[in-house]
């Protein structure tokens, strides 16, 4: 089931401009409504019981918080991530306060959406997850040109984005699947694979070594071959905090 997600936002160029990012993560993503006012934000949200909220955290008249306070009173809120103009300390921290799942700066960056929608994706699969005893040796099903691949997780290095589909590089081989990343990424274990950036997922447990001056990664499998991919430095950056 997709997510279903509402836009808040005052400003037309803005508000359409986030819809049309949006496109590229349908059918993960399924935008059932924008809002340009407070009004029609609470009462369409109220309607819908959307599972994902992109706020502007400054509406005309009003504001974000008042908004989910009013939300508050009859549903459980739902995940939200901030929108705003300004790189202010004082934002940010509001956004912290009301637990946003992430807080993106206007004009949104599509890597940066890409990253923010990933992080939904794993909270929604967490929520919506039947506990399994196997889950971490369960092998995973990936549809292919041909037919499909069955594979454990454990033997994925890393898969990176090619177009809308993806290229899984294993320890032992390379293979096209025709399913995008954040799809895939809804069915991989968050505590183990890592959105690096748009185009990259990476199984942390193979990592060997991290060059912040070429920014590559590199791996090792159990055989002892390695194998090297490029990533962007806020990639990077996120490898280092998460392995250190």
């Amino acid at each position: 089931m997709p997510i279903k997600a509402i836009v808040v936002e005052d400003e037309r160029l803005p508000r359409l401009a986030l819809l049309q990012k949006l496109e590229d993560f349908r059918p993960m993503v399924e935008v059932v409504d924008s809002c340009d006012d407070f009004n029609k934000a609470l009462s369409s949200i109220l309607r819908h019981r959307p599972q994902l909220l992109f706020l502007d955290i400054q509406l005309q008249g009003q504001n974000a918080p008042q908004l989910l306070d009013e939300l508050q009173k009859s549903i459980p809120l739902p995940h939200i991530i901030f929108t705003t103009a300004y790189n202010d300390r004082e934002y940010l921290m509001k956004a912290i306060k009301l637990q946003a799942v992430d807080y993106l700066l206007k004009p949104i960056d599509r890597n940066e959406l890409a990253i923010a929608i990933s992080k939904i994706v794993n909270l929604h699969q967490q929520e919506t997850a039947t506990p399994t005893s196997n889950a971490d040796t369960e092998r995973k099903l990936f549809k292919t040109a041909n037919g499909h691949l069955f594979i454990s997780p454990d033997d994925i290095l890393y898969i990176c984005a090619d177009g809308n589909y993806a290229v899984v590089t294993t320890t032992t081989d390379e293979v096209m699947v025709t399913e995008s990343l954040i799809v895939i990424e809804s069915r991989l274990k968050s505590d183990v694979f890592i959105r690096a950036d748009r185009k990259s997922i990476i199984n942390k447990r193979h990592i060997y070594r991290i060059n912040t001056k070429k920014n590559t990664c590199i791996f090792r499998s159990t055989d002892g071959t390695e194998k090297e991919l490029s990533l962007s430095q806020r990639g990077i950056r996120l490898l280092l905090s998460e392995m250190t």
